[in-house]
């Protein structure tokens, strides 16, 4: 096909990844406040994955998957969806969209560190001055009194921390994992399962499951858009880039998601912003920055 590798399917990729992902924490936010948080991930998922699988059955693609493939794809699910996304979800009740965003925006940070870890590569002198801007960007965002004036609020921000250590190593693991080749084949598996495992959370945790048709509206529309653009389109882009560029280019969304976030929460959900999170974004982007733009050896 024309645009299998080449540079315009990258491009496209990444405005997915960029532009959806970062409106993704309104609709969440949206959802999540009429919603069980485990549920509205589970009904996400599983519908995506599903009408993932049948374009591809639709497109004549094969279909199997082998033992290590399956491994792999449980993995992957579970750092990505569950882990990763669900749980980053269920803290969106105690803190606001925008906010989380810049607290999801940590993740080259880990990235870096991780692949230090993982792969002992050797750390530049970019790659440090970003890490250190990054543990002030980050110790100014959580440290914010109004942020934090609940153990809720408080314990939501430190598992937000770990759901983007996850999706860190996550990123890290997929790069190198043996999964489907197939794009849709390998995001629908990974969605199925991460919407079955949800449902099963969902069950144990006694949340409550509603039919679609008695949602409000903004929370209809909101997992349409989730299902399609943030699931199907965005997520489906992300596995693509993550074979095809490294981890760290890839992880540079997270700080243009944050812009996109903190506009669409102050706009449409009149989320506040104060200058201690401005500064605090600023610092924290700027050491994204470094790490991002330094030179690769």
């Amino acid at each position: 096909m024309f645009f299998r590798n080449s540079k315009v399917l990258i491009i496209l990729a990444f405005i997915a990844i960029y532009v959806i992902w970062g409106s993704t924490y309104l609709f969440n936010k949206i959802a999540v406040t009429e919603l069980p948080p485990f549920f509205l991930a589970s009904i996400r998922f599983f519908t995506a994955g599903l009408l993932m699988v049948l374009v591809a059955a639709l497109l004549k693609v094969k279909l199997t998957i082998n033992k290590k493939q399956l491994l792999n794809t449980v993995i992957v699910s579970f750092f990505f969806l569950v882990y990763g996304n669900s749980v980053f979800v269920w803290a969106l009740q105690y803190v606001d969209s925008g906010f989380s965003s810049l607290v999801a925006s940590t993740q080259p940070l880990f990235v870096l560190v991780l692949m230090r870890i993982i792969d002992n590569k050797t750390m530049q002198k970019k790659s440090m001055i970003g890490i250190f801007l990054g543990i002030i960007g980050m110790f100014l965002l959580v440290s914010q009194q109004e942020f934090t004036t609940s153990d809720h609020s408080s314990l939501a921000i430190v598992i937000m921390l770990t759901c983007v250590l996850g999706w860190s190593y996550g990123s890290i693991f997929v790069s190198k994992a043996d999964l489907p080749k197939n794009f849709f084949v390998s995001t629908g598996y990974q969605m199925i399962i991460a919407g079955f495992i949800q449902a099963v959370i969902s069950i144990g945790f006694n949340e409550t499951w509603s039919s679609p048709l008695n949602w409000s509206t903004n929370v209809q529309l909101s997992m349409v858009l989730l299902i399609v653009f943030g699931g199907i389109i965005a997520f489906t882009s992300f596995n693509y880039l993550l074979k095809v560029v490294s981890a760290e280019k890839v992880a540079t969304s997270a700080y243009v998601n944050p812009v996109i976030a903190m506009f669409m929460g102050w706009y449409f959900l009149d989320e506040y912003l104060s200058t201690q999170s401005i500064i605090a974004s600023v610092i924290l982007l700027t050491g994204v920055y470094f790490i991002t733009s330094r030179k690769r050896k």
